[in-house]
């Protein structure tokens, strides 16, 4: 079988054979395993089929995307994104039939793809509806703080005037009876609230507050992912960085206590992220994260709705008008959505503080079922490297959320069908491929240095019998320079069965020498 990024090459039978045969510069032939090959290019991804989308947002992605000459994905997955936090914390679905497990629609996601191939634009016009929604909230509330003021002046006058009318009455005769609210201030209204959809970038303070306003959630809105989440890497960030992981599942409130604000609380914190990534930027951070390092906590592993599509293709110029109707018919859903009622689309209420939910239809559930139970059985083999099984460990949210997302966008009552949960449960299998391909980037470099490494064996450069990390990076041979990168290419070539990794006993502290595997020299060198 071929090794691939995410499925350890090396058997548990060879692992415990290794420690039993001792050094292996004096293994025969036959103890060394068939190496497995190097991973080449990006695994292949399931090409994005229109039938996933709601059939009213379905026209206006297939418009915008041919209109720009960009893949589908890059329009329907902030689509789905803003369509799904939307909804937020007003409508959760509960996946099984009697439990009380529940999700929320917060959705995050990134799109993946070279500089210029249009990832900005295309999330710029999925986004349109949710910016229209802003504008026109933002009209509203300027309106209702221009009434606001001049109610509040006018309670003002009203109050002087009764304070100038008791105070002349009180200089008339000193003992005479006035009004004691002639001299109070009146309670002021509580001055509007605007109500925000997206934020770009904000302290956790700043969030706090826009949430306490803002119950039913936010959209994060980045347009370069990795480096946004490379500076919450920091120290002085780690409290953003908890804040926004708290907001995935939406359910978890946050309290803190600061000096000029007080105590405050939001009772639940709910935030979903939409963003684009180029895969160097990506690849490197997912190293990192795949290392243990700082990013090695979970959050990559949120972006369940993470799509790298492929590019290529014929360029062919488009110049037309937008489709009138299909873009009307998307609005029309946002604007749906954003005066959802779920109890007048059927959803249940257990108590008056908690959010109204639905569940799936018989069929639905059915499906479902089927599809966690094969799912949970294949997170728990152990074949799939830990940040990929993290990640995919997530859409236990992911599909039911998609499911509730697309049963309210396109304008059902009731329980959740099985259309709904059929699309749910293709965007499933979609997105593992695309899930597979961006964390195998990770690997990429590693290869590469693999591949580089492995040429040097041949030429004679390294001793085939034995030799140490040093060895390599020390010459300074191109692309074997940096000592990081020559540790995890070692690291990988032991893992795919080219390298036997053996602690040679010194009388200092131990040495790691690196044999080479005869079954994977070329023919030319001589083997023992």
């Amino acid at each position: 079988m071929k090794a691939t990024p995410y499925e350890p090459a090396r058997s548990d039978e060879r692992a415990a054979l290794a420690p039993a045969l001792g050094d292996p510069r004096t293994w025969p032939v036959s103890a060394w395993p068939d190496p497995h090959p190097l991973p080449e290019g990006l695994p292949p991804v399931a090409p994005f089929d229109y039938a996933m989308l709601p059939e009213r947002l379905r026209p206006w992605v297939r418009d915008v995307s041919e209109r720009m000459q960009c893949p589908p994905d890059f329009v329907a997955v902030p689509m789905v994104t803003a369509a799904g936090n939307l909804i937020g914390r007003r409508c959760a679905i509960r996946p099984q039939a009697m439990s009380d497990w529940q999700e929320f629609p917060n959705l995050w996601g990134c799109i993946v793809g070279r500089p210029g191939m249009m990832k900005s634009p295309a999330m710029m016009a999925a986004l349109a509806p949710v910016v229209r929604l802003e504008a026109r909230a933002l009209d509203e509330w300027q309106g209702a703080q221009a009434t606001w003021r001049a109610e509040a002046e006018i309670a003002k006058a009203r109050a002087d005037a009764r304070r100038a009318e008791a105070t002349k009455t009180l200089r008339k005769n000193p003992n005479a009876l006035v009004d004691v609210a002639s001299f109070t201030s009146p309670d002021a209204d509580e001055a509007p609230i605007l109500r925000r959809y997206t934020v770009a970038s904000a302290t956790v303070e700043a969030l706090a507050e826009k949430l306490i306003e803002n119950p039913r959630g936010l959209l994060v809105v980045r347009d370069e992912l990795p480096g946004w989440l490379a500076g919450l890497d920091r120290e002085d960030a780690a409290e953003l960085r908890a804040f926004l992981m708290t907001g995935w599942n939406g359910k978890d409130g946050w309290t803190f206590d600061r000096i000029g604000r007080g105590h405050r609380r939001v009772p639940a914190v709910c935030l979903g992220v939409i963003g684009g990534a180029q895969p160097g930027p990506l690849g490197e951070y997912l190293r990192a994260a795949m290392r243990g390092g700082a990013s090695d906590d979970g959050m990559l592993a949120r972006f369940g709705l993470l799509v790298w599509p492929e590019t290529g293709g014929a360029w062919k110029n488009v110049d037309r008008y937008p489709d009138g109707p299909a873009k009307a018919a998307a609005f029309a859903v946002f604007d749906d959505l954003d005066a959802l009622d779920p109890l007048a689309r059927g959803a249940e209420l257990e108590a008056a503080d908690a959010p109204p939910f639905l569940r799936f239809d018989a069929e639905a559930l059915e499906a479902f079922t089927d599809w966690r139970t094969h799912f949970e059985a294949g997170l728990r083999t152990g074949d799939l490297f830990p940040a990929l099984e993290s990640h995919l460990a997530k859409y236990r949210k992911l599909v039911p959320a998609l499911a509730l997302t697309f049963h309210l966008a396109d304008g059902h009552t009731g329980p959740v069908g099985f259309a709904s949960a059929l699309r749910a449960l293709h965007w499933g299998a979609y997105l593992q491929t695309h899930a597979r391909r961006c964390y195998g980037v990770a690997q990429s470099c590693d290869a590469d240095t693999a591949q580089r490494l492995l040429a040097r064996i041949a030429k004679g450069d390294l001793p085939r019998e034995g030799f140490g990390s040093r060895d390599v990076w020390r010459p300074g041979w191109s692309g074997l320079a940096d000592q990081k990168r020559v540790a995890d290419a070692l690291a990988l070539l032991v893992e795919l069965g080219h390298l036997e990794a053996w602690q040679e006993p010194t009388r200092g502290r131990v040495k790691t020498l690196y044999v080479s595997n005869p079954k994977a020299l070329p023919p030319e060198l001589p083997t023992h």
